[in-house]
């Protein structure tokens, strides 16, 4: 069996989880193409910056799995899955990463909706009389 590399990856409520595995470049998430799971929306391919950064493109066949979250949520959560990935390949991969932020976890999350208010934040209209 051809050697393969391992990366999760989160955003909000998405979690991706990223195969690498030496190919030609084929892409599959959740057993569909890249570009037919992700029709339509511009910023997927900036998952794949970790493979431009590098110079890896075409050199692994990823096979992602994602749960969870929306689709820009599920796009973040594989950038970061593949990141990891490349550095488990080659730690030398760490350097061309780490300062493009490719590697740091996007921490935020939804904020909890209070009670007595209509959002998180958002107090209901105040009325003097």
């Amino acid at each position: 069996m051809a050697e393969q590399f391992y990366g999760t990856g989160r955003r909000k409520a998405a979690v991706a989880r990223v195969f690498l595995r030496a190919g030609e470049g084929k892409i599959t998430v959740n057993g569909k193409d890249f570009q037919v799971y992700f029709r339509g929306l511009l910023r997927a391919f900036h998952a794949l910056q970790g493979f431009q950064e590098t110079g890896t493109k075409g050199r692994y066949d990823a096979v992602i799995t994602v749960k969870g979250g929306g689709p820009s949520g599920q796009v973040d959560a594989i950038k970061l899955g593949i990141a990891r990935a490349l550095v488990k390949s080659n730690p030398d991969f760490r350097a061309q990463l780490k300062p493009h932020g490719l590697l740091t976890r996007d921490a935020r999350e939804v904020e909890r909706k209070k009670y007595g208010l209509k959002k998180a934040r958002r107090a209901p209209q105040f009325s003097k009389r």
